[in-house]
């Protein structure tokens, strides 16, 4: 597999588009608007900016990984030679099934195609096509140039040809790849969502304040960052989509989004994307400032 195609020039997309680039692959990304693809190649940019100045890359090799992108706002000019394409769109059931239908017909007879989402089942995303056997989840983590695991998961259809493709490019690109079979939320966000909801149970019953909910984690059981500041990282509205489509796969109520987090995605606090969650991104990056909202909620 040589050409590859990244539909979505977002955070996902934009960092899964980088990192092909980068082992020596030719990347088409593929996004809506002019607009959204120069805000990602900006972040490309600047991620790489960041690679050389800690000495792990030289301008030279910059400039082939920029050279390696070229970016489409339609998918029909950009799929005509592609071998993989990882779709990497807003996580939206409906909009998947949309892009994969879209997909299918475009691409060519050989062509694999993989989807980044982080919960929605990779059989009913391949019932929108006519090559089962050959959709895959590629569940990359955030970000994408850093973080080392790769969720690869199975179809009920998928083909052990394409899950041993898919699981050795993997590697070429300096990833961790984990075999998992499909199930709501998969492995990482089976998990991590129930502690980031529970998380947002312990603020909404005033057991205690966003920087302690969060310092106990990072302090008490050696996470990098706390549960709070993480959802802000991910996006409340990811946060939200990911357990409502756990709790519609399971209908277990352990996995029903707490009230707090619901009314804070209605309201556009989002976290770090939107300036504002659990904390204060307005002037800076960094959840060094809780939120007003929360300030005196303990």
């Amino acid at each position: 597999m040589k050409n590859i195609v990244v539909i979505g020039a977002g955070t996902m997309g934009n960092g899964i588009a980088h990192t092909f680039a980068q082992s020596g692959f030719k990347v088409n990304l593929v996004d809506v608007s002019q607009e959204a693809l120069d805000r990602g190649l900006k972040t490309i940019t600047t991620n790489l900016d960041r690679i050389i100045a800690k000495g792990n890359l030289t301008e030279e090799q910059k400039a082939e990984t920029l050279g390696n992108i070229t970016t489409f706002t339609t998918l029909n000019d950009a799929v005509g030679t592609a071998d993989l394409i990882v779709e990497a769109a807003t996580e939206n059931q409906d909009l998947k099934l949309k892009i994969f239908g879209q997909m299918d017909e475009l691409a060519p007879a050989g062509c694999i195609l993989a989807t980044n989402t982080s919960s929605i089942s990779i059989t009913k995303i391949a019932a929108a096509t006519k090559r089962a056997d050959k959709v895959i989840g590629m569940h990359f983590m955030n970000p994408v140039p850093i973080m080392k695991l790769v969720e690869i998961i199975k179809g009920y259809s998928t083909s052990k040809e394409t899950f041993d493709a898919v699981y050795e490019m993997s590697r070429t690109l300096g990833k961790v790849p984990v075999e998992v079979n499909d199930y709501p939320g998969f492995v990482a966000n089976r998990i991590l969502m129930p502690m980031i909801n529970e998380s947002i149970e312990t603020l909404y019953n005033g057991v205690a304040g966003v920087e302690e909910i969060d310092t106990v984690m990072k302090l008490g059981m050696a996470h990098p960052m706390g549960p709070l500041q993480l959802a802000d990282f991910i996006g409340l509205d990811v946060c939200l989509a990911i357990l409502n489509v756990m709790y519609d796969g399971f209908k277990n109520p352990k996995y029903a989004p707490n009230p707090l987090l619901v009314n804070m995605v209605m309201a556009g606090k989002l976290g770090v994307k939107s300036g504002e969650g659990f904390y204060d991104y307005s002037e800076s990056k960094k959840a060094e400032k809780v939120s007003k909202m929360f300030l005196n909620s303990f």
